[in-house]
């Protein structure tokens, strides 16, 4: 079946105003509308929020509103993000990894994380991996590693690049000391990338224990899923690497990709849009010259734990949602798994950099960055609730709080005259940063407008740059 896209043509009011006009009229307070009609007292504040709407919701509230005598749009421009997908019978076309829902299912026209040109080009350009690695190495001259390993979670391990970095840094400083690492990633594509970059990490530091899984936030830490048909489904596939050389370790992780292809599978989920796995899978790798140092090391299925020295959610979550789903389904199940003296450390993106100018320069009064670290450590104690006292929320002060990283670009490019591929990475890095959906992007890229706004800023800075910010939630060790 090969999927059609058609976008949905806009007419009618926002739904937004319907829902205002009712309230209005009914003398109800939102959230009471929210509960009434989708049983959600925060509907209407997430949707003011730029929360987006699927076509079931739409129409529970539809018809709430026709069952109480008022009027409902037939296609709202809140529908205008959704991509809605037909069928036809055509040849099965072949699946490509980051995809939008070839399965049927609704698809967002943008996630941080999904889109691979935007993704990899940006990677490529920009220093963000290295500064955020070096960000996690001031936090582990905090750590207190607690036999049998110090004991590590990539909330989102991407291409490996972090990661791999950062276990550059703990060899450094923890050259005898056994590492039990878990990272973090639904796509196939960085699994891929991630795993070829580990076979010298193998070799450096072979007391190593790696295990990668496709699992939620509130299940990867303990590699252990949620629901009975997730748990019936689960692969647990456990890899004792033989051999002494990068090479070897090499050969044998480049021979996984049969079983990465058939078992890393994603689907979009019919509710939100975002990729799911179709089973859980944990992959676990060490070296089998090293496991009997590492037994009590290695995870077994069904007999793990968290209790991790070091969490690391760099850009785990997307920028526009609201502060309470980050606090609730990513930061407050990741903090729980954190070990006595444990820390996590939280990086996103904050704008008030030439990033945003360019992008607010097309888009006016463009903003996507619309919860602070400050917004988030409040939404995560208000998760916790009584769990709060067990735990220190840092939020530092700019000054180490906040960074930046920079495009690269020869001394000589940023000039009067700038090279067009420049200009496309910059403009590349600042839509991506920015979390741009392609339908918006779609109506600027047949004029130069962006270009031109690209350019001024580049000449006007002398180049390109973006800011982070971080901050630290850690456990008492009391």
């Amino acid at each position: 079946m090969e999927a059609v896209v058609e976008t949905i043509p806009q007419r009618d009011a926002p739904l937004l105003v319907s829902i205002a006009d009712f309230c209005r009229r009914s003398g109800i307070a939102e959230s009471t509308f929210g509960r009434r009609a989708v049983n959600d007292g925060k509907f209407v504040s997430r949707l003011r929020d730029g929360a987006r709407i699927t076509p079931e919701t739409l129409a529970r509230v539809s018809d709430f509103l026709v069952r109480h005598g008022a009027s409902a749009p037939e296609s709202p421009p809140e529908l205008m993000q959704l991509i809605r997908i037909a069928n036809r019978p055509a040849a099965a076309a072949p699946h490509r990894d980051g995809d939008p829902a070839r399965d049927g299912t609704p698809s967002r026209n943008f996630r941080f994380f999904d889109n691979r040109q935007k993704y990899l080009l940006f990677v490529n350009t920009c220093s963000e991996k290295e500064v955020i690695a070096r960000r996690v190495g001031m936090e582990l001259a905090h750590l207190h590693p607690r036999p049998p390993a110090v004991r590590v979670f990539d909330a989102g391990m991407g291409d490996g690049t972090v990661l791999t970095r950062v276990m550059r840094e703990m060899h450094r400083r923890f050259p005898t000391m056994p590492f039990y690492f878990v990272g973090k990633e639904i796509s196939l594509e960085d699994v891929r990338l991630s795993l070829a970059k580990m076979a010298d990490r193998f070799f450096e530091h072979p007391a190593t224990a790696l295990v990668v899984t496709n699992m939620y936030y509130s299940e990867a830490p303990w590699l252990t899923p949620k629901a009975l048909t997730a748990a019936t489904s689960m692969v647990w596939h456990e890899v004792a690497l033989s051999g002494t050389t990068s090479h070897e370790f090499s050969e044998q992780i480049a021979a996984l990709e049969p079983f990465l292809a058939k078992n890393w599978q994603a689907k979009h989920s019919p509710r939100t849009g975002n990729p799911v796995y179709e089973r859980p899978v944990a992959l676990v790798l060490y070296r089998e010259d090293f496991r009997f140092l590492l037994d009590d090391v290695i995870p077994r299925q069904g007999r793990t734990r968290a209790d991790y020295d070091l969490v690391l959610a760099s850009q785990p979550y997307r920028a526009r949602v609201p502060a309470e789903f980050k606090a609730a389904k990513v930061i407050a199940p990741l903090v729980r798994a954190l070990g006595p003296g444990g820390r996590l450390l939280g990086i996103h993106s904050c704008g008030n950099d030439p990033g945003l100018e360019i992008v607010r320069r097309v888009w006016p009064g463009e903003n996507p960055f619309q919860t602070t670290r400050h917004d988030i450590l409040r939404a995560v104690r208000a998760e916790l609730g009584r769990d709060t006292r067990h735990y220190n929320f840092n939020s530092y002060a700019d000054q180490r709080a906040v960074f930046r990283y920079d495009m690269h670009t020869l001394p000589t490019e940023v000039s009067e005259s700038i090279g067009t591929s420049t200009l496309f990475a910059a403009w590349n890095a600042a839509v991506y940063v920015a979390q741009i959906d392609d339908e918006r992007l779609a109506k600027v890229i047949g004029e130069r407008q962006y270009l031109d706004a690209t350019r001024e800023a580049l000449q006007e800075h002398g180049g390109l740059w973006f800011f982070d910010e971080s901050y630290v939630v850690s456990r008492k060790r009391g």
